[in-house]
Order: structure tokens, then sequence, then C-alpha cells
């Protein structure tokens, strides 16, 4: 059964549903007759932008191909509070596609986000390894102005520092290896050692004049503490 005798049969029975109604007379059928009114009422919306869509395509062949690339999702943005991890995804005109064409999945440790049909394309982001486990069951998405919001429930009422662990492992590779322990006059030895090695004649003979003034300073110190 093609979409056009789909629709004329869900028309045909919101017609006998009319009727029925009409004759209804307990408020507790009339009540339900009127749940079935709505519910046939947005099957029969939901086909007739199927079959536009449909009819666009057969009208548009290539735009079947444009629908079926799929962009990557990278502008987004996120905060926290003490119960959710909350991820913005930035995407125009989200909010007038069917709700339906967005779908969230989540697992403990990643979520993963498909947008069909927007802008004649598919859009997706998937975010594997987060930093803590989150709660599958209850992380959700909600649909705004031009933007898809992503609830992940955190497991642990746990700040975050970041949102992966692959961010948590650059950024504790990019910070400097400094020991508790170290002489920090090491460090300036070590500075001097290669400004001297890499330096012009020059360079080294400051050095030297500068190192040999330091020392002579140094035990004449030592000798006035003699006295």
């Amino acid at each position: 059964m093609d979409l056009t005798e789909q629709i004329n049969q869900l028309e045909a029975d919101l017609q006998e549903l009319g009727s029925l109604l009409e004759k209804a007379e307990r408020k507790g059928v009339q009540a339900v007759l009127q749940q079935e009114q709505r519910k046939v009422e947005k099957e029969i919306a939901a086909k007739r932008h199927q079959k536009e869509q449909q009819a666009r395509r057969d009208a548009d062949p290539a735009a079947a191909s444009r629908a079926a690339y799929t962009a990557k999702i990278t502008n987004y943005g996120w905060d926290q509070s003490e119960k959710f991890v909350k991820i913005y995804l930035t995407l125009k005109g989200v909010h007038k596609i069917p709700s339906e064409n967005v779908t969230v999945n989540f697992t403990e440790r990643s979520f993963s986000v498909l947008v069909k049909d927007l802008d004649g394309k598919n859009h997706q982001m998937i975010m594997n390894n987060l930093l803590c486990p989150i709660d599958a069951n209850d992380s959700c998405k909600k649909i705004k102005t031009d933007m898809v919001l992503i609830m992940c429930k955190k497991q642990m009422a746990k700040k975050w520092d970041c949102l992966t662990q692959v961010e948590k492992q650059s950024k504790e590779k990019d910070k400097p290896a400094i020991e508790e322990t170290a002489d920090p006059s090491d460090g300036l030895m070590s500075m001097l050692k290669k400004i001297y090695s890499e330096g012009d004649d020059e360079m080294k003979r400051t050095i030297n004049k500068a190192w040999s003034e330091s020392q002579e300073k140094k035990l004449k110190g030592e000798d006035m503490m003699d006295l």
C-alpha cells in the first residue's frame, strides 16, 4: 500500500470516528473517541509530510544523494551541574524538522547523535571515552531553537575537568615535568650550559667572566665567615 492509499484509509477512519463521536452520549466514550481522533490526525499529518518529501526527491533525484551525505558536528560547547554534563550542539533550523529525525544513543562511557535530513544532509557526532561513567537510562536530549541539548546524567556528583579521557591525557602530557625535590639552581646551571655551548666566542667569554667573578665573591664570603 503506497502513501496515498494509507492517507485515504486514515482519512476514512477519521470520518468514521467523527460519526461515532456524534452518536456517543457517555463522556467516557467521547473522551476515548476524541483521543483516537487526535492520534489519527497526527498519523495523517506525518504521512502527508512523508509524501511531500518523497515528491521532492522524485522531482530532484540529486536531493537523495545530498540527504545521504553525513556531516560531522563540530560546533558545540558544554557545561555541567551537580547531576548533569550538558553538551550544546548548534544546528540552525533543527527545531523545524520532525523530532524523530534527531536520535541520541547513550552508553556508560559514550553518546552518539544523528540528525537526519537537515538542510539536505545528515549531521552526526560521536563522543567516546567520556571522562566519567554516566547513567544511560537517565540521560536524554532536548531540542531547542537552533540547538540540540544533550543531558548526560552523572553516576557520581563529581566535577568534570574535561569531557573525555583523551582530553585529560592531553592536558597531563602538556604539563611540565617538575620534580618537587629538584634544586632550583640545577635548572639555572642547565640553562647556562646550554647558552655556553650554543653561544659564540664573545658570549662564552662573558659567561666565563661572570662565573669567575661569582666564584671570587663566594670565596671572599667564606673567608669573612672564617674570621
